[in-house]
């Protein structure tokens, strides 16, 4: 195995190599969210009626609806943000941890081999993940170890703050969703019950009435809720790369024995991805 390799007498940095989180189309989100709506849409074809399912003011009034209400309780900027927001939740930087373990435990057997300094050789694929690359810029630059937790902790909390942000706005929305569905639904009975004098209008407009309810159950249930909740697990995927990233630069700027490391590390992972990088 070539990250094991890390520790004979050849060049460290040659044996370096980091490979960066690509952004990725989710293909669970994407095949959750085709499969629901199909299965919505055959319900309605097997059912065989002459209901129309579309009504175009019904849709106008859950859709902005609910963006408009969600927007009251956020920023313009979180507002504004919104389609990124989603598109979070569609697409995600994948970086496995024990890939990231292995990367990082090469870059402390480097630091420990041929000193801090060694890590400038490596600074074109440090390059390759930000985070990473500014991380080991601190240790580099000098910083104690204090300095440097305390950033990395800060920047760690930043994104974990901006995530749960970000999913708030979704799980708002998905609150207001069947809300909006709802005053939709009470304004068409008003509508309804104003000409009770035409008793085959009462029929179509009873269901385009419940046609906002149909909406707004839909889009709060089965789209907003679980990209919130997908939002937040990736979000947790993230803080722990980056808290692996903080316990290593703190480890290299201690000076630590790389095993100790290693140690360090997997006690923040699962026991199916620890590795025995060493063994």
């Amino acid at each position: 195995m070539t990250d094991n390799n890390a520790t004979d007498g050849r060049s460290q940095d040659a044996d370096i190599r980091i490979n960066s989180s690509k952004v990725s189309l989710d293909l669970t989100t994407v095949f959750g969210l085709v499969l629901t709506f199909s299965l919505i849409f055959v319900a309605i074809w097997i059912g065989k009626s002459d209901a129309n399912f579309f009504n175009i003011p019904s849709f106008l009034i859950v859709i902005l609806g609910t963006i408009t209400v969600t927007s009251i309780s956020f920023s313009l900027e979180e507002v504004l943000n919104a389609g990124k927001v989603i598109g979070n939740s569609l697409f995600h930087k994948r970086q496995t941890t024990t890939t990231m373990v292995n990367q990082l435990l090469n870059i402390a057997v480097l630091a420990k081999k041929k000193g801090l300094l060694a890590l400038a050789s490596i600074e074109s694929e440090l390059k390759k993940d930000p985070h990473l690359y500014k991380a080991a810029q601190i240790v580099t630059d000098g910083y104690n170890v204090a300095d440097i937790e305390r950033v990395l902790s800060q920047d760690l909390d930043a994104l974990v703050e901006r995530h749960r942000r970000s999913a708030n706005i979704l799980r708002r929305g998905a609150e207001i969703a069947p809300a909006m569905g709802l005053i939709g639904t009470l304004i068409g009975l008003v509508q309804m019950l104003a000409n009770l004098s035409d008793p085959e209008t009462i029929g179509p407009a009873m269901a385009v009435a419940l046609l906002t309810t149909f909406y707004g159950a839909i889009l709060g249930t089965a789209v907003l809720a679980p990209m919130a909740a997908k939002l937040e697990r990736n979000s947790n995927e993230e803080a722990m790369i980056r808290s692996l990233v903080m316990i290593t630069m703190s480890s290299i700027a201690r000076q630590d024995n790389p095993r100790r490391l290693e140690m360090l590390l997997n006690s923040e992972l699962p026991p199916s991805e620890q590795v025995n990088y060493f063994d």
